[in-house]
């Protein structure tokens, strides 16, 4: 292990799950004295644009975009390294909070081999700001006894024992970076016995002015069109406390755009 110091320090850091508000006031503070902000994709290029320092070089590093942007891992710990070793404050800042469904785990292994500082601040995860935003309380009382969160890479490797657990549990499922495998999911679902009045929600582009929520009971999966997701970041909330959104929804939502997040002109010009 190299066990040299250096003056530069990383910042892993949630943004929350695109409303630019939903920062915490930590992560808000680093990102205002950041020399080099790493970011995601799902980080609101608002939230950037208003408050990273002028003369901050601000680095695109998302996995996936409408654009045809992608920047693999190995190269996000390169950059994070080489800017560290130049005494720099990097903040390594992603969509949701740090911890959840990322690639947090690669970036650790990178710092820690390096021996250099760092600090892990939490966000508002994608769930939780998509429950607040559609008036979905996830463990709502007697309507649910827990949540799961889950994401579906390959339901191959789903064994039988877990779709039959799933479709009886009275727990909230959230699946995260599933929207592609959603009429698998459904029908899948159905096919253990899941109750045809157990209610889907599909959000896309969570707290974000482009949010649109689709309600759905899976008696409707074979009867309704499913929205499209190419490129559009969406979660799935299956459960009794999806009935709930009719009566607490709060926000007017309009038409679902993808451009929301891949809007990056204005502020990743120093891009590499």
């Amino acid at each position: 292990m190299n066990t040299q110091s250096y003056q530069g320090r990383v910042i892993l850091a949630g943004a929350g799950p695109g409303d630019p508000d939903l920062i915490s006031v930590k992560a808000l503070k680093y990102l205002q004295q950041a020399d080099v902000v790493l970011t995601d994709r799902l980080v609101s290029p608002e939230l950037i644009e208003k408050n990273a320092r002028k003369d901050a070089l601000v680095i695109y590093v998302g996995k996936q975009c409408s654009k045809g942007i992608h920047t693999p891992q190995q190269d996000i710990n390169q950059l994070i390294v080489e800017f560290a070793q130049k005494g720099k404050l990097v903040l390594r800042l992603k969509g949701g909070d740090a911890t959840l469904f990322s690639n947090i785990l690669d970036e650790l292994e990178t710092v820690k081999l390096h021996n250099i500082p760092y600090e892990i601040i939490p966000g508002i995860s994608a769930a939780l700001g998509a429950a607040s935003y559609t008036g979905i309380p996830l463990t709502a009382r007697g309507y649910s006894r827990g949540v799961r969160f889950l994401t579906l890479y390959d339901l191959s490797n789903v064994k039988y024992q877990q779709w039959t657990e799933w479709a009886d549990t009275d727990d909230t499922l959230v699946f995260y970076m599933s929207g592609q495998k959603l009429l698998e999911l459904t029908q899948k679902l159905y096919s253990f016995g899941i109750d045809p009045e157990k209610g889907i929600a599909i959000v896309q582009q969570a707290t974000t002015p482009n949010q649109k929520t689709t309600i759905l009971s899976f008696s409707d999966i074979r009867h309704k069109k499913l929205p499209e997701f190419e490129y559009v970041p969406t979660l799935i909330i299956i459960g009794n406390v999806v009935n709930l959104h009719e009566h607490y929804a709060w926000i007017k939502e309009g038409a679902t755009s993808p451009s929301y997040f891949d809007n990056h002109k204005n502020i990743y010009q120093n891009a590499v």
